[in-house]
């Protein structure tokens, strides 16, 4: 369903003929040909199964592309099933939007294998005279097949023939005869419309039979139409083993074989059972609009195996790129020829697009649908921009002279001005390469400006490779631009200079100077180090200004014979095309060999032929040995003089092997980088930085560094391996690239096998980055340490350093490599080490710290002293030493503080390490941070740790040094698995938090870790971290790493209003058992009912018992939310824990600090009571108010108020029923404005000694601060004693000081028995509705005000997750929707609802949100806040309905959402283009009021459903939600609900289930306003909806509307007249019921029980029923009528019905003449029956139209010539009308409105209008150019029915004398009249087809029901039975058929079942509906359960129709 928005309707009609075998059982297409384009090929399902049979016509909807006027079509069959001929007579097309365009397409042939011309895809030309009989032109195609030996072929041959006006589609060449032998001439004829000039053909074969390998020698063409021959010389093989390989080509006219483009096309069979085939699978490309293609292809050469990819180069001559569609097929040949297709992937080098066209999907006759081809849409969310290429054409001319030719592969690189090309290798085909030779090779090259080289080499050693190249040509085949590169010379060992290499400077008129090729003479000297010789092979690469040499191994020796030995200065030649200036040398061996080490001193190069002054010194001095320095084996070196690490740039890469079976890998690993300057040389990963021992294993992180030149901002990688070993297969999961001179780090995903035989069989991959992330940029600083020349100076201990400087300081760093370091020198008087390290940028440096751990057994050092280059500013620090750093000797110290010389004098910085101490007074508090960090360990297997966990933060000022994190609050057992532990870290100001670092030390038994997260709450900022971890801390898992460096997740951030710090001190009185043990808590209140959380003030069991002693005065600081300025009270309390819990408080005090540092305040609290629930009144909880200190406060009024304690009266009235009373403890809260009182114990009555008895009425006394006005109370009790349950009427609060009385109603039980079986209630003051906490609707106006003023709307999004494993996720996900320019809503949330914790595997949540109106949706982002490895998410699919735009977006997504898996996203931008849009009708926002009546007991908890009738349309019935508590006594609730779009209202109907424990309701009102345009209406009730108390026993209500106080609808009496018909047996007993439908909705059921007659509905009675009290419907059109089927005779036929309107007078009948009998006519119990008064508007043959035109508002727009029209509508087209402009009446001005009326015959319904504008005086001369009409919209009313047709035009129109110019609009929105909609309905046969899914359980024994909903009305709710049948099994299609009135175009289907039976869940594939009178089909899709138990546990659904 991904077309383009432009989409129409076709009618297409299939007459097949009457001869023998006509019919066909296959699956038959066609395909449009039009003006604008050719619409996707079509699949024509029937429902029936005697579609395509013999004589028979079918009528096919098509909703596909609107392509214009047709001018022909292809029709076609896929020859599957029993008897696939078919003889076709005929095809007519409709456009249905205009259809007076009826095209006839005359067949009259066989579509067969066998019959005819054995053709089965036919071109019909089409035209309008169903009598005309359209010229077929002829082809003779003539096959000239070669003379050579085995040039013929038994395969088959197929043609296609390209024309300037299409194609003949792909032919079969076959006439039965042995086709195609040696020397043979075949002829065919093809008949297909006329082509036109023809341009190319496209032919081939299929590779079948025995010997399929073909020499085409060439192909004439004879258009016998226009008398033209064509000449396709060709001359080439068609074989796999031949040639190129191509068993398909295209030949341009006169044989020029056409210069492709090539498409690299992926495709992917799924992963499951029985998904690979033997058939020949072919493709075909479509350009966009499908104007182009690429002709049927067919891919040879893959395998098609289940989980396998397989690529193909497909070259065609056309660009095609980006394509709107692929055609993916098979031949159903084969014994599995059943094919299950994954996906294609296209990528065009060329353009550089990669897209995705997801198939999913079988290919299968037996499967499905059947299908064995199928028409793929790309999902444009995932389509990629890769590096653009241009194809070329490579020409390599090998020489003429004995033994030139080469059995080698041959490889080759060329470079331009902008950059050089990958190495490319050209595979030597057995024949390639020969003496004499010329072979062409198609390449693509990215752009590399204009070449000057190119470098051709070979890599085999062996006496037969020896190659002579003559030269090699380039062309780029779409410019024709041409190099040449002249060789004449040999690549072999034992000819001329022995080389296998050759650089050709580039030749041509492209080249304006030739480059010259030079010898560069390089020396390699070796080091006279012990053990410096090598006998690896050595290999250098020259850089300079032009170019590099490439990496040549150095072989021939000039000078020695053994190379590379300790001492050696060993000289060799490279020639290349000129360097200019070499500027670095790379050099390094492959690490073969016995002794592979080798150091080397310096290279020297020079130009040969240039005197030995202009030699360059390339110095290194370095090893290259896995085992020595920093273990690289590869060097890159600078220029003497030059500093290497200026130059070169380090790389750090992290590999990620894959977790899954088999991942691992033997083979040696490559990478290439290429950046944005340049790109690197394959650098193979050999030694890597962590040192795992063996490189990538399964699960594992392999690290690597590169130190190389600056490449700039990396574009993509190459990587992959060279397939050697065992296990040499990979499954490499990403690739992390962090440049910290850059400060960016790399992310490519990667999540693919490299191997032979795992999916597409590659062994090397290109990826691109996935996010680019900013890191720190970190400078490299150069540190050499100088070890003294003093005896025994040299230590074996491990050295840690710290540089400090004046923007910051450094890690501790440790100072190693893989040398043997501190050693005191032998051969140098000093030892010099050096190191380089990386860090921030620190500034100025001021002083080291450097220490060793005096461990090993000569721990002892002699430092001399440290110099830091800092290679930034290349400024040098030298930090002098000269003391000992050991134990036994100078001053003990192993640590030493060194400043720089220079500074010489600067007295040394003191130790600034001391710990502050741990309790801090208030004001260090303040100054203070404490972070509470949370550390959660992984739930995995063994990831607890027992080792020694630290922690350090990493602030913008400073960090906070290593903190062990020793006590956990939560666990006594720290950090095990699956588990959450509490710490908390003090430090001053570190600033804001930028990572930490957290490790362990490795001790203990079972050291590894997994680390989850490390949560940061920093309440005094207010902020609280996440830093997600997700990955191991052990040597043994990962990356080996024990520490971890991480930074926090943004989108899992929480900021809040940060804490403030108080001092509280709690005096504990001196008398007798003062004391306690109990944990005593506190909770703070300011001004406004602000109040703190509650907060205990002991940390822990051992304080309890240490604090709150006799007479004892304890000081806590805690921090706690920020309460304001005031302490207005305080709560404290306690647990009543404890030995003693007993405690007597004498007083509180608070001090806390002033803002500005105005000092601090302090408050006192006096208590002097118990609190002990053993004396004084039983409460330990007291409110506490501040003493004297500050006692008056200014209220909201202005008046100053002591602030003391008030008294409230409290009276519980307990109600008047059997069993009210309740013996249980009763609890209290109270609310008010300002605050609550906490919740308090109900414990004396004053009133009654025994509390809470039946009918009576209890009072209670309770001190509480003032609470200001009161609101709500929460009442509870605790289930104890013998009787708990409590009928509670209501409660009274009585203020004393202000006198106010407050009344709480409840009339509930509070029972874990009965009712909702609760034992709390909320109670709301009676007249404060507004404050009702309610969760749509907070403060009533404010939230419709904000709704209103910022244009928020709902959207309602479904998400469902996948099943395969690891799918789920418990990371928060979110979702934006984007609109057009940037438009976008903020982040929604899409938090789960309480209870559930994840999206679990194969659940389907839903959520409503309000976001921003974005307009148009053009894009949805969506994405979870996971940011480890371990939080992936399998998103399935996503579902967005917008109500108000009346849409729904489906997306099918199946992808991944996580850093591990698929592209490594974790939040994806989805394309709005990729989703299945459905148009579900408009939704208006209405706030909807309910006011229940304040009347005793009003209140309900039974369901409420709501109907809203309006002129346009009724609702359907909606759930009014209880949401908790709505509904209840004397309130009015407000929320907003989504109403259909069909204002005016006119009534409302109210209906409730009278279930729930209280199923009575008062209905006082309804209210409804329009959110829009603010328009209410208004519905009152004031009744009982109840069985008992309504008089009537009514649950239903129906009210009219009022608005603007008038009465929408009349009040009137129905006296309905039912005739029972005069035959035998047509009387009933059963119960009959009707509704009555009108132009103001539908009546409601009616049951017809009070007769005149006492024996109702017997044979030839009349009966006569009276229904007083309704609301006239206005005329009516329909009644549906039916019966129970009770009683003993039920079956029942019905002459008519009359139903009388008292209001309106008039009279209605209903003719209906059936039975209602289960055993007659058709067996239906329900009829609908029409109004027969509207027959007798029989419509006249002529009428009126009445046309508006409105002239645009801008300039220019108006015209003073005439403008005519022509209506085209369903019936036939009007004749011209022309609306005249005369100089007295002007028409047709600026902005007018302009009205005509015209008298013409009934055209039906108006589909177009066709508008031209013409000259007044109707002379040629007069239609000047450039005038045009400007018009904006014009309007068309049918006069006789008044149905009025929008037209939006806006559109200029240009004057124009000839009358075939004009434009032509199609009808936008149709308004259809009442008396129109009447007519239409006529009696009709739905014929119903429900299919059942394929999988497991996917039947049902449940009832099923069925409501159709069309433009017209619905069907009513109806149950799909049939007698003795057992419906919906698995896979089984059932078949229906419903009689109802015409219900229109169908919307929606609703399907839904009871859940009754066995399993009764049920899995709907889809429902076709098919209209039998007028042959329309329509689907509607399901695929989903209906099942309690799965899914989003529907068992009712709505479907709405695919086109």
């Amino acid at each position: 369903n991904r077309l383009p928005r432009e989409l129409s309707f076709y009618e297409v009609v299939t007459v097949t003929g009457d001869v023998r075998g006509a019919g066909t059982d296959a699956n038959v297409f066609v395909t449009l040909f039009g003006e604008h384009g050719i619409t996707p090929k079509t699949h024509l399902t029937s429902k029936s199964s005697t579609a395509f049979e013999r004589s028979k016509t079918d009528v096919f909807r098509v909703k596909t592309n609107n392509v214009g006027q047709i001018k022909k079509i292809r029709i076609e069959h896929d020859n599957t099933g029993l008897n696939a001929g078919w003889f076709l007579d005929r095809v007519i097309v409709t456009d249905m939007n205009r259809p007076h365009l009826r095209f006839y397409f005359p067949c009259n042939n066989w579509l067969s294998k066998e019959d005819g011309d054995g053709l089965y895809v036919r071109d019909l030309i089409g035209s309008l005279n169903p009598m005309d009989v359209p010229k077929i032109n002829k082809y003779v195609v003539r096959v000239f097949t070669g003379e050579v030996s085995g040039s013929g072929t038994d395969a088959d041959v197929f043609i296609n023939i390209f024309g300037e006006k299409g194609d003949t589609g792909v032919r079969k060449l076959d006439n039965d005869k042995d086709n195609f032998e040696k020397g043979a001439e075949d002829k065919f004829t093809l008949d297909a419309p006329n082509l036109g000039k023809l341009r190319k053909i496209n032919i081939g074969h299929n590779n079948k039979g025995g010997s399929a390998g073909w020499f085409l020698e060439k192909v004439i063409i004879e258009d016998i139409g226009n008398k033209c021959v064509y000449q396709f010389p060709v001359g080439r093989w068609f074989a796999l083993d031949e040639d190129d390989g191509k068993i398909q080509r295209d030949i341009l006219v006169g044989g020029t074989e056409a210069t492709g483009i090539v498409y690299n096309v992926a495709v992917v069979t799924g992963d499951i059972r029985g998904a690979g085939t033997n058939s020949k699978i072919h493709v075909i490309l479509h350009g966009s609009k499908g104007l182009k293609n690429s002709g049927k292809i067919f891919l040879e050469g893959g395998e098609f195996e289940r989980a396998r990819t397989d690529l193909f180069n497909v070259e065609i001559a056309a660009l095609l790129s980006p394509l709107s569609r692929v055609t993916i097929g098979h031949d159903n040949c084969g014994v599995s020829s059943g094919w299950f297709c994954e996906k294609v992937v296209v990528y065009c080098p060329f353009t550089g697009i990669e897209q995705t066209f997801p198939c999913g999907k079988w290919l299968d006759e037996d499967e499905g649908d059947g299908l064995i081809e199928r028409e793929l849409y790309e999902m444009v969310s995932l389509r990629q921009k890769r590096l653009k290429k241009n194809p070329w054409s490579l020409w390599i001319w090998t020489s003429d002279i004995k033994n030139a030719g080469t059995d080698a592969t041959i490889f080759f690189q060329i470079y331009g001005d902008k950059g050089k090309s990958d190495e490319m290798k050209l595979d030597n085909n057995s024949d390639n390469f020969e003496t004499g030779q010329t072979d062409k090779f198609m390449i693509e090259l990215p752009d590399l400006g204009t070449f000057y080289k190119l470098r051709i080499w070979h890599e085999k050693r062996n006496p037969f490779a020896g190659w002579h190249l003559n030269k090699v040509t380039l062309l780029k085949t779409l410019t024709k631009e041409k190099y040449s590169f002249n060789c004449g010379r040999w690549l072999d060992i034992n000819e001329e200079d022995n080389e296998i290499v050759r650089e050709l400077p580039a030749e041509g008129s492209l080249v304006t100077e030739v480059m010259p090729v030079i010898k560069y003479r390089v020396t390699v000297c070796t080091g006279t180090v012990s053990g410096s010789g090598t006998d690896a092979n050595v290999f250098v690469c020259l850089i300079g200004d032009q170019g590099d040499t490439g990496e040549r191994v150095l072989y021939n020796c000039i000078n020695t014979v053994n190379k590379f030995e300790k001492g050696n200065a060993d000289e060799f030649f490279v020639e290349a095309v000129t360097l200019k200036q070499v500027r670095r040398v790379r050099i390094g061996h492959d690490g073969k060999g016995g002794s592979s080490g080798w150091y080397l001193a310096k290279v020297i190069v020079r130009e040969e032929g240039q005197p030995e002054s202009e030699a360059v010194e390339f110095p290194c001095y370095r090893w290259l040995d896995k085992n020595e320095d920093d273990g690289q084996i590869v060097r890159e070196l600078v220029p003497a003089g030059e500093s290497p690490l200026l130059k070169n740039v380090s790389y750090h890469i992290s590999v990620k092997t894959g977790d899954i079976p088999g991942a691992s890998s033997d083979s040696r690993v490559f990478i290439k980088l290429y950046g944005e300057k340049a790109d690197s040389s394959k650098e193979p990963l050999l030694v890597s930085d962590n040192d795992l021992g063996n490189y990538f294993e399964r699960g594992r992180v392999d690290e690597f560094t590169l130190d190389m030149m600056d490449i700039g901002k990396i574009n993509r990688i190459l990587i992959g391996h060279d397939n050697v070993g065992l296990r040499s297969g990979w499954f490499l999961a990403s690739v992390q690239i962090t440049v910290p001179v850059q400060g960016r780090q790399y992310m490519f995903p990667c999540n693919r096998w490299l191997d032979k035989d795992e999916a597409d069989g590659r062994v090397e991959v290109e990826v691109y980055p996935s996010e680019i992330l900013p890191t720190e940029k970190l400078i490299n600083y150069e540190v050499s340490v100088v070890t003294g020349d003093v005896r025994a100076a040299g230590t074996n201990a491990k050295v840690f350093m710290q540089i400090y400087g004046e923007t910051g300081k450094t890690e501790l760093i440790i100072l190693e490599n893989r040398s043997n370091n501190f050693e005191r020198g032998a051969t140098d008087i000093f030892k010099v080490d050096v190191f380089t390290i990386k860090a921030i940028d620190l500034g100025e440096l001021k002083k080291l710290r450097i220490r060793h751990d005096n461990s090993g057994s000569r721990p002892s050092w002699f430092l001399e002293r440290v110099e830091i280059i800092d290679l930034k500013e290349s400024t040098t620090y030298y930090f002098p030493c000269q003391r000992w750093l050991a134990v036994e000797e100078d001053d003990g110290q192993i640590a030493r503080e060194l400043v720089p010389v220079d500074e010489a004098f600067v007295k040394k910085d003191s130790e600034n390490d001391s710990q502050s101490p741990a309790t801090l007074g208030l004001e260090q508090k303040a100054k203070s941070t404490t972070y509470t960090v949370k550390v959660k360990t992984g739930d995995k297997k063994n990831a607890g740790t027992d080792a020694n966990v630290f922690i350090t933060l990493y602030g913008s000022k400073d960090d906070t040094g290593i903190v062990s994190l020793k006590a956990s609050k939560i666990n006594k057992n720290k950090f095990e698995r699956g588990k959450v532990d509490e710490f908390t870290v003090e430090s001053v100001d570190i600033g804001d938090l930028k990572k930490i670092k957290i490790g362990h030390d490795n001790t203990g038994n079972s050291t590894g870790w997994f680390l989850e997260w490390v949560e940061i709450d920093a309440p005094s900022l207010g902020q609280c971290l996440k830093f997600p971890c997700g990955r191991w801390l052990d040597k043994s898992e990962d990356d080996g790493a024990i520490e971890r460096i991480i930074f926090p997740a943004e989108l899992q951030t929480v900021e809040y209003i940060p804490f403030v710090p108080y001092e509280i001190t709690v005096y504990t009185s001196d008398i007798f058992g003062a004391g306690t043990d109990a944990d005593v808590f506190i909770v703070l209140y300011g001004s406004d009912g602000i109040c703190t959380q509650q907060k205990s003030l002991c940390l822990n069991k051992r304080e309890q018992r240490m604090y709150f002693e006799r007479n004892s005065v304890n000081q806590f600081i805690v921090e706690l939310e920020d309460i304001g300025d005031i302490i207005e009270k305080i709560r404290i309390g306690h647990n009543g824990g404890g030995l003693n819990s007993g405690w007597h408080l004498d007083r509180v005090t608070i001090r806390r600090l002033l803002p500005n540092g105005k000092g601090s305040e302090t408050v006192t609290f006096p208590c002097e009571r118990w609190l002990a629930k053993s004396e004084d009144d039983g409460e330990t909880i007291r409110e506490l108010v501040p003493s004297d200190i500050f006692t008056e406060k200014l209220l909201k009024d202005g008046t100053l108020k002591q602030i003391e304690e008030e008294v409230e009266d409290i009276s519980v009235f307990t109600g008047d029923i059997y069993g009210a009373g309740t013996d249980a403890n009763v609890f209290l809260n109270i609310y008010g404005d300002l605050g609550d009182m906490g919740e308090r114990k109900l414990s004396k009555s004053e009133t009654n000694f025994n509390k809470f008895e039946r009918g009576q009425e209890d009072t209670f006394t309770i001190q509480a601060v003032d609470l200001g006005i009161l609101y709500k109370i929460k009442i509870r009790h605790d289930n104890s004693m013998f009787s708990p349950d409590w009928f509670l009427e209501k409660v009274e609060i009585l203020d004393e000081t202000t006198e106010e009385s407050f009344v709480f109603l409840c009339e509930r039980w509070l029972s874990r028995k009965k009712e909702d079986k609760k034992i709390e209630r909320t109670l709301y003051e009676q007249v404060q509705l507004w404050l009702k906490a309610d969760s749509t609707v907070t403060h009533k106006n404010k939230i419709v005000g904000y709704l209103v003023e910022v244009q928020v709307i709902p959207y309602h999004i479904t998400v469902t997750t996948g099943t395969e494993y690891d799918s789920s996720t418990d990371s928060r996900v979110f979702i934006i929707i984007m609109g057009p320019q940037k438009v976008q809503t903020e982040r929604l949330w899409l938090d789960l609802p309480e209870g559930k914790d994840e999206f679990a595997d194969g659940s389907v949540e839903k959520f409503s949100v309000w976001g921003l109106d974005v307009g148009e949706i053009k894009k949805v982002e969506v994405g979870h806040d996971g940011a480890t490895p371990e939080s992936c998410w399998m998103m399935e699919e996503l579902n967005i309905v917008v109500p108000t735009k009346g849409v729904t977006y489906n997306f099918v997504c199946k992808c991944w959402l996580a850093r591990d898996k698929g592209d490594g996203l974790t939040s994806r931008i989805l394309n709005i283009l990729d989703a299945e849009c459905v148009n579900i009708g408009i939704k208006i926002l209405y706030e909807v009021t309910v006011v229940t009546g304040d009347i005793e007991s009003g209140g309900t908890d039974a369901s409420i459903f709501m109907t809203v009738f309006g002129s346009n349309g009724n609702t359907e019935e909606m759930l009014l939600e209880k949401n908790g508590d709505r509904f209840e006594r004397g309130q009015e609730d407000s929320f907003i609900m989504e109403i259909a779009d069909i204002a005016p209202l006119r009534k409302m109907r109210v209906r409730t289930d009278g279930k729930g424990t209280r199923p009575h309701w008062f209905l006082e009102r309804i209210t409804l306003k329009n959110l829009t345009n603010q328009e209410v209406a208004t519905f009152t009730y004031g009744d009982w909806l109840s069985k008992l108390k309504n008089d009537k026993g009514s649950l239903v209500s129906e009210m009219p509307a009022f608005i603007n106080d008038e009465q929408m609808m009349e009040d009137t009496t129905y006296t309905l007249q039912v005739k029972t018909s005069d035959i035998g047996g047509a009387g009933t007993d059963a119960n009959v019921f009707l509704i009555l439908f009108g132009e103001y909705g539908d009546s409601g059921t009616l049951p017809l029980k009070e007769s005149n007659n006492s024996n109702k509905f017997e044979r030839n009675q009349m009966d006569e029923f009276s229904f007083s009290e309704m609301l006239s419907l206005g005329d009516l059109c329909k009644v549906r009528i039916w019966h129970d089927n009770k009683g003993i005779a039920p079956g029942w036929h019905l002459e008519y019905i009359d139903v009388m309107d008292s209001a309106l007078d008039k009279t209605f009948r209903f003719q209906c003449d059936r039975w209602l009998a289960k055993g007659e006519d058709d067996g239906q119990l329900i009829r609908e029956l029409a109004c027969a008064n509207n027959d007798i508007l029989e419509l006249k043959e002529r009428t009126a139209y009445e046309i508006v035109t409105v002239t645009s508002d801008r300039e220019d727009a108006d015209t003073k010539e005439n403008i005519w029209i022509i209506l085209e509508g369903k019936m036939g087209r009007s004749k011209e009308f022309l609306m005249e402009n005369s100089s007295k009446k002007r028409r047709f001005e600026r902005g007018a409105t302009d009205i005509f009326q015209f008298s013409s015959k009934n055209v039906g319904d108006i589909a177009a209008i066709c508008v031209g504008h013409c000259p007044k005086d109707g002379k040629k001369s007069s239609a000047k150019a450039d005038v045009f009409w400007h018009v904006q919209e014009i309007t068309v009313t049918e006069m006789e029915l008044c149905n009025k047709y929008f037209f939006r035009c806006n559109v200029k129109i240009p004057l124009r004398y000839k009358r075939r110019d004009y434009k032509v609009f199609e009808c936008a929105k149709v308004t259809e009249s009442f008396a129109s909609k009447a007519r239409s309905l006529v009696p009709v046969k739905y014929e119903t087809i429900v299919v059942t899914g394929f999988e497991k359980g996917a039947g049902t024994d449940a009832n099923v029901f069925i409501t159709i909903y069309g433009l017209n009305g619905d069907s009513g709710k109806r149950a799909l039975k049939q007698k003795f049948r057992n419906l919906f099994e698995r896979g089984k299609t059932n078949r229906f058929y419903l009689e109802t009135l015409d219900m229109g175009e169908l919307k929606k289907v609703r399907i839904e079942h009871d859940n009754s039976g066995l399993a009764p869940g049920w899995l709907v594939e889809r429902v076709e509906i098919t209209n039998s009178a007028t042959g329309v089909t329509t689907i509607f899709p399901c695929g989903k359960w209906l099942d309690e138990n799965r899914g989003d546990g529907l068992i009712c659904r709505d479907l709405f129709p695919t086109h």
